[in-house]
């Protein structure tokens, strides 16, 4: 079982991303107030769940919680601001949406910049460590995978559906075969060395 909080007494949001390793596709992220206590042995790091059991636990998570939010970074804000910045634009965007307000943020990760004046907290690897956390990495990866489901169906060669925008040797193939899309981050290296030769 993961900790049910961070600090005793205070209402805590946990805060993820999904897809800041994608080459394609926006950065999508999510924050969640779970009520006080609450917690669920299946609730784990999303990356350690499969796409089925993350839809249950999504509807789970969405009937149980205080308050969620999902808060989105095009592929545009990416390339103009960077990965990074982008990621804590859309963990900012969740934490708008949330209701209550927060007094404390735990952010999985070691970067973040404040935001309407409430306190946080970094924990690398916090999604392994925290329910509300791992929480909210369930809800933004289910959100980012159905968006990448539905662009899929503009463009089914790169295989976003499986994928998900992440550069997979088919995904770069396709490139290579069509060119970028303009769901693709220009900014990142869309093709790996070998490729790029043959890339114009």
């Amino acid at each position: 079982m993961l900790e049910p909080y961070h600090t005793r007494g205070v209402v805590e949001a946990g805060c993820d991303e999904a897809g800041r390793g994608c080459i394609a596709g926006p950065v999508v992220a999510a924050a969640v107030i779970l009520p006080a206590g609450f917690n669920h042995p299946e609730i784990n790091d999303s990356k350690k769940l499969t796409p089925s059991k993350r839809k249950e636990l999504r509807t789970l998570i969405e009937k149980e919680a205080v308050s969620t939010g999902i808060g989105i970074a095009d592929q545009g804000e990416i390339d103009h601001i960077n990965i990074l910045n982008a990621s804590i634009l859309a963990m900012h965007r969740a934490v708008e949406k949330l209701d209550p307000v927060p007094d404390h943020l735990l952010v999985d990760g070691n970067r973040f910049k404040p935001f309407m004046n409430i306190s946080y907290t970094c924990i690398v690897r916090g999604d392994a460590l925290y329910a509300s956390i791992a929480a909210a990495s369930i809800l933004a990866k289910v959100h980012r995978d159905a968006i990448m489901e539905t662009l899929h169906g503009e463009h089914p060669c790169f295989g976003w559906d499986r994928n998900m925008g992440y550069p997979t040797r088919q995904h770069r193939l396709a490139l290579l075969e069509h060119g970028p899309t303009s769901y693709h981050r220009r900014s990142f290296r869309l093709l790996d060395e070998q490729m790029r030769i043959n890339f114009s």
